[in-house]
């Protein structure tokens, strides 16, 4: 069944410090790929705007809004006839358009949380600027980033009439092995976030401290200048999403460190685990829970709590044994981690919401603008 589909995101033209991009683009041009129409709403803001890195998709068709009184004017007869509407996380007024939408759409909604744990913290504080607790249970689907326990926490507690997960993935034709001889011992990918910077300090800058003779690099926006790197540290202020795969390859491990609410939710995987997968690159991560249902710890990934242990796997794990567990890695990841997989699962979540719908006798009242 072929679906038209619309996403109203956060931005899929940039993806400077937007971990959200990359999802988008991997999971939308999987759909298109797999016969479905998508058209993308994002708002036209300064900040990716001056920083944007894609323009026109082959995949989907790209629409930008200036203001949210612009969007039922241009595209309310798109969302009204679509057969599956989603709304990120993080838009720009984002409780408006969903109070919107849940009532215009015909077809089944979808809010599609890129950020699970820090919008139930901010639902418990009484709600966020995307998303308030009285619209959950509009919306027919909750797409959560987040899976285990947390999806009958969002149904139980917050009332969503269906929450499912929908993990992140890779495109495994941007992320694969290249020929590139690794010369970095370790490597990170990631956005500065305070509440990450114990732990890449832990498991990457403290052994470069230590191992003044091995390589390391740390790419991504936003890192203060007062922080003290070693020299064998190099720093990449933004890496494009077109140059991760080159620099994965370019590392015998890189580096998964975990925002705080993701570690105390679990079941958050990063994207940057399975872009290294499909790599070919063995991954060192952090410790949270439901981790071993993306990976088998020791086989396809490794963990390190301290530095000690980041020190050991990068000192004196044996080259044949590195070699396996990023071999083992990227089979799981083009197995369980990719895009299409992922697209699948959005098919089977729109057709047990249509089902749902079907057997309640619900539809849905199309009504005026607010």
């Amino acid at each position: 069944m072929t679906l038209d589909i619309v996403v109203l995101g956060l931005s899929i033209t940039s993806s400077w410090g937007n971990g959200h991009a990359t999802t988008y683009r991997a999971l939308i041009k999987a759909l298109a790929e797999r016969g479905h129409r998508v058209t993308f709403l994002e708002r036209d803001v300064a900040w990716y705007r001056e920083h944007r890195d894609l323009h026109r998709p082959a995949w989907c068709r790209v629409e930008l809004y200036d203001s949210l009184a612009e969007l039922p004017r241009r595209h309310g007869g798109l969302v009204r006839d679509a057969d599956l509407v989603i709304l990120g996380s993080f838009v720009p007024d984002g409780v408006a358009i969903a109070d919107w939408l849940t009532t215009e759409a015909r077809g089944i909604t979808a809010f599609y949380d890129i950020d699970t744990p820090v919008t139930l913290r901010r639902l418990e504080q009484g709600g966020t600027d995307y998303i308030a607790p009285a619209l959950v249970p509009r919306f027919d689907l909750y797409l959560s980033f987040t899976g285990g326990p947390v999806l009958e926490l969002i149904e139980e507690t917050w009332g969503a009439r269906a929450a499912r997960p929908l993990y992140c993935a890779v495109d495994p034709e941007l992320h694969m092995p290249h020929d590139v001889v690794p010369h970095l011992a370790l490597g990170y990918v990631g956005t500065y976030s305070p509440d990450r910077q114990p732990t890449l300090d832990r498991l990457l800058v403290e052994p470069a401290r230590r191992l003044p003779a091995q390589r390391f690099a740390v790419a991504g926006p936003q890192y203060p200048d007062a922080l003290d790197w070693p020299a064998n540290v190099a720093r990449i202020d933004h890496l494009p999403p077109q140059e991760h795969a080159r620099f994965y390859c370019g590392q015998r491990f890189t580096l998964n460190v975990t925002r705080a609410d993701m570690i105390a939710a679990g079941w958050s995987p990063s994207v940057r685990l399975f872009e290294a997968g499909a790599c070919g690159v063995p991954v060192i991560s952090d410790r949270w829970a439901g981790l071993d249902a993306f990976y088998t710890p020791g086989s396809e990934i490794l963990i390190a709590d301290t530095t000690a242990e980041a020190m050991a796997i990068l000192r004196d794990m044996p080259e044949e044994r590195r070699r396996d567990i990023a071999a083992a890695a990227r089979r799981r990841t083009l197995a369980c981690h990719t895009a299409r997989e992922r697209a699948r699962a959005l098919e089977d979540h729109h057709a047990e919401a249509r089902a749902a719908r079907v057997r309640s006798g619900a539809s849905r009242t199309v009504g005026a603008v607010a």
